[in-house]
């Protein structure tokens, strides 16, 4: 299937639906890889990181996870089908895996966050399988790994360990952990857990999620603004034709 550049970083033009679909298929055939769930900041980041951008770019799955992509893909003339959150995506896709009894690892988020969103997931979810939890706070990443690896084989480990860092250990240690398929999604077991809200929904259905953030947590907006730099990027790689 083809991807869409949005400065060189290769999305894939698929909705949610389809996104799930195509990690069902790859989960049942045992195809091993990494997805990935970009929003404009880590694309603005990347766009001078060779390193991330071929990370990201090798992922089974490239998603289109905020507005900002969206409205690029726009400007760009390419447009892309929908933006497909991680976190939507993820439970979507819990979804089906809990039909055919597939089992799921939870690691990130603080001491006792992935336990809460196992048992809140299992609950909501009843025939997935949680095969176990670990936190995101470690020193030597192998141990981590050994850690995650002890409980046997798992169809799907969620890796929430923020931006670009669970980017780089999926990357880096795919072929030693013992999944199918790894999935980074940044603070979504917060969310399963209970301890953070996501954004209401009209803030999810206009776009402005990265706004209710921002009232809710000022302290980002620093961070807020590669939205605005990424935007301007974009357009002038719209004039130009270049995606540096």
């Amino acid at each position: 299937m083809d991807r869409i550049s949005i400065l060189g970083v290769q999305f894939d033009a698929i909705t949610k639906a389809e996104a799930v679909q195509r990690a069902m298929e790859d989960i049942r055939k045992g195809n091993e890889g990494y997805i990935v769930t970009p929003n404009s900041e880590i694309v603005y980041m990347a766009r001078n990181d060779i390193h991330l951008k071929k990370i990201l770019n090798a992922a089974s799955l490239v998603l289109p996870d905020g507005i900002g992509v969206i409205h690029a893909a726009k400007i760009l003339k390419k447009p892309l089908v929908e933006k497909v959150a991680g976190i939507e995506f993820a439970e979507a896709l819990i979804a089906q895996m809990a039909k055919e009894g597939r089992s799921l690892f939870l690691f990130g988020a603080k001491p006792g966050v992935a336990e809460k969103a196992a048992e809140n997931l299992k609950k909501k979810y009843p025939g997935i399988i949680i095969t176990g939890c670990r936190d995101g706070y470690f020193q030597n990443a192998d141990i981590a790994v050994t850690e995650i690896n002890e409980v046997g084989h798992s169809d799907v480990i969620f890796v929430c360990l923020g931006a670009p860092k669970q980017e780089i250990f999926m990357h880096t240690y795919m072929d030693e952990l013992n999944g199918t398929l790894l999935c980074g999604l940044g603070g979504s077991l917060d969310v399963y857990a209970g301890v953070a809200d996501r954004a209401p929904d009209f803030y999810v259905d206009h776009g402005l999620e990265w706004f209710y953030r921002l009232k809710k947590e000022p302290w980002r907006a620093k961070r807020m603004m590669a939205l605005p730099k990424f935007l301007l990027t974009v357009m002038k790689s719209r004039v130009t034709g270049k995606e540096k």
